[in-house]
């Protein structure tokens, strides 16, 4: 099996975070919960984590970090938790539904929505969003990458109009956090939401959120916490205050031990195989008749995504049979970005993703491009 998903998940992890999380299911005690050795070694793992990540972002203090299941949770928490009737926010076309279907909800409750458009390939111009701004913006909420196209937004100069305009600015990292560096002071982002199974390279079931200092987030959840038992309301202080009940100690192992890994290998030696990879792939089949290629590859700055469509097969149709005749893993259908599918203009065909990552190689590269020539010979 040739598996080229890894913007959906990455499957190959390094083993030393398989065998941390084994460490963990084999002697971590709940994190608060005791003081009993076992409790305090998971105490310990947590907390080192939240350093880890600190550093990792860029972030001031391990208390500014805040644990997850995935991003869906922490953009959840982030868009409920600073947004309410009355206050504006701005969004893009290429946002995926963890961060629409909050939107959307709240749009509900009385906030007003403002969706900025893309261009033909699918980019977003910092002047559109600059536009868009009213005196009751409260947040400009977007991904740091689309998981189409592998477009990449200017996080800076989003950062910098948030900034100018004393707005929250929210980044979705899913598709960027552990391909490119986020230093969330530089780029000024207010709260980053990321997940820790894609390029991060950590179990499923973990992720989180960067909070600066001086945001207040209402939290999500409430219930226990290990402090303050005798309070009726959750404790206040954060990171506690936007976590409740018991972390995925276990991921959170893995995680860090990833986290780990991606820093020993170096982050730009991991990014530039997996984009020496997606272009390997790109040339071999740009120039294919009947293939139609989606997104920005006019500059080099991008993720390791190629999405297309063959003439007018349905995209499943393809997906299928690259598995089931080549043996190759990929995405199809609407990859839960429906707005940015409608901009695309393939909202009923779909499209097929081909996402790369540092455990694919070139020979698998080729099958790939001959795959696809030879389907679109059909």
């Amino acid at each position: 099996m040739i598996y080229m998903d890894n913007a959906a998940t990455t499957i190959h992890k390094p083993k030393e975070v398989i065998e941390s999380v084994v460490r963990a299911m084999n002697g971590m005690g709940n994190a608060g919960r005791g003081a009993h050795e076992n409790a305090l070694n998971a105490a310990r793992t947590v907390y080192l984590a939240r350093e880890k990540l600190c550093k990792f972002f860029g972030a001031d203090s391990a208390k500014e970090i805040v644990f997850t299941m995935n991003a869906t949770e922490s953009l959840n928490i982030a868009i409920k938790g600073i947004l309410q009737s009355g206050d504006h926010v701005i969004t893009t076309v290429l946002e995926h539904n963890s961060v629409l279907r909050p939107l959307y909800e709240m749009q509900e409750k009385g906030v007003d929505l403002t969706i900025v458009q893309s261009d033909d390939v699918g980019n977003i111009s910092c002047e559109e969003v600059k536009k868009a701004i009213r005196p009751n913006t409260k947040a400009i909420i977007c991904t740091g990458a689309s998981n189409l196209t592998g477009n990449i937004i200017d996080l800076k100069c989003m950062g910098e109009i948030a900034k100018s305009h004393q707005v929250l600015f929210v980044v979705d990292a899913s598709q960027l956090a552990g391909i490119y560096p986020i230093n969330v002071q530089e780029l000024q982002i207010d709260i980053l939401c990321f997940t820790g199974h894609k390029a991060l390279l950590g179990p499923q079931g973990t992720g989180g959120l960067y909070v600066r200092e001086g945001v207040c987030v209402r939290p999500l959840l409430s219930g226990g916490s290990g402090v303050d038992t005798y309070s009726k309301t959750h404790p206040v202080l954060m990171p506690t205050r936007l976590e409740a009940g018991t972390l995925n100690g276990h991921g959170i192992a893995g995680l860090s031990t990833a986290i780990e890994y991606i820093e020993s290998v170096g982050l730009d030696v991991l990014r530039e195989k997996e984009m020496a990879l997606m272009w390997q792939f790109y040339h071999g089949i740009r120039n294919t008749s009947n293939v139609k290629i989606y997104g920005d590859f006019q500059t080099k700055y991008r993720c390791p995504i190629v999405a297309l469509n063959i003439g007018d097969y349905d995209s499943a149709e393809v997906s299928d049979e690259l598995l089931m005749v080549y043996h190759i893993s990929t995405r199809s259908g609407a990859h839960c970005a429906p707005l940015m599918h409608e901009a695309l203009d393939t909202k009923e065909q779909g499209a097929v993703r081909f996402s790369f990552s540092y455990a694919n190689t070139a020979e698998e590269i080729e099958m790939a491009i001959q795959a696809i020539r030879l389907i679109a010979e059909e």
